[in-house]
């Protein structure tokens, strides 16, 4: 992905945007290791817990369990 091209990784500035308002700005972080377990402990609420509207309201790791594990199926989702 090209260098100041937020329109070609939407994704990914819309990933940034959730972790900047969920994660960053209602925690403070005293030490490197303050921040290295609160980050982590939202990367697993936000694949694991948290509903995804683009993925039909469900956590990811249950999306990639329904679609995308030993029997997928068939879905669309929002990009």
């Amino acid at each position: 992905i090209p260098v100041k091209t937020p329109n070609k990784n939407a994704h990914v500035e819309s990933f940034h945007r959730i972790l900047e308002d969920e994660c960053f700005k209602i925690n403070e972080f005293e030490t490197y290791t303050d921040a290295y377990r609160i980050v982590n402990e939202f990367m697993i609420f936000y694949n694991e817990r948290r509903l995804h509207s683009s993925l039909g309201y469900i956590p990811p790791k249950e999306f990639y369990t329904l679609h995308l594990g030993e029997n997928p199926q068939k879905i669309c989702i929002k990009i």
